[in-house]
C-alpha cells in the first residue's frame, strides 16, 4: 500500500492522479481502467477540495493498494472536513437534457457507473471514500 497526504486544493488533482497512476502502471494497468480511474480521481479529490473544508483548507490522504486475484487497485480518498457522503445524492435524471437537469451530480455519477466499487463511510472524524477498480 502506498499513501500521500497532501493539501486538499484542486492544484494538486494532478499530483494525486501521478501519485495513483505511478502505481497502475507499475501493474501494467490498461489505458482505458487507467484512463476511468483518473476521472474518478479528478472528481473527487475535487470535491474534497472544493467542500470538505470551506473556505479553509485542509489535507486529504490518498492510499493506493493493488489487490490480487482478480487484480485490482483501490484508491481510498481520506479527509477530516465536513461528513459528507456523495453517494446518499440521487443519480441525475440521464434521459432528461442538460438544460433540463438539476446541477450536480453527474460526476459522481460517473464514477459510480465506471468503477466496479465504491464505498463511502464516516469515522473516526474522517470521510472515507474508496473506489475499487479491476486492472
Amino acid at each position: 500500500m502506498k499513501e500521500l497526504t497532501i493539501e486538499a486544493t484542486v492544484e494538486n488533482v494532478p499530483v494525486v492522479t501521478d501519485f495513483v497512476n505511478e502505481q497502475l502502471e507499475a501493474h501494467g494497468c490498461s489505458m482505458k481502467a487507467q484512463m476511468q480511474i483518473d476521472i474518478a480521481i479528478d472528481e473527487l479529490f475535487s470535491n474534497i477540495a472544493f467542500y470538505a473544508y470551506n473556505p479553509t483548507v485542509g489535507t486529504a490522504t490518498v492510499r493506493v493498494e493493488i489487490t490480487e486475484d482478480p487484480l485490482s487497485v483501490v484508491v481510498t480518498f481520506i479527509d477530516n472536513g465536513v461528513p459528507y457522503d456523495p453517494l446518499k445524492k440521487a443519480d441525475p435524471d440521464t434521459t432528461l437534457s442538460a438544460e433540463e437537469r438539476e446541477i450536480g451530480g453527474l460526476g459522481i455519477y460517473m464514477v459510480k457507473k465506471s468503477m466496479d466499487e465504491v464505498a463511502y463511510e464516516y469515522k473516526d472524524g474522517q470521510n472515507i471514500l474508496t473506489i475499487k477498480k479491476s486492472i
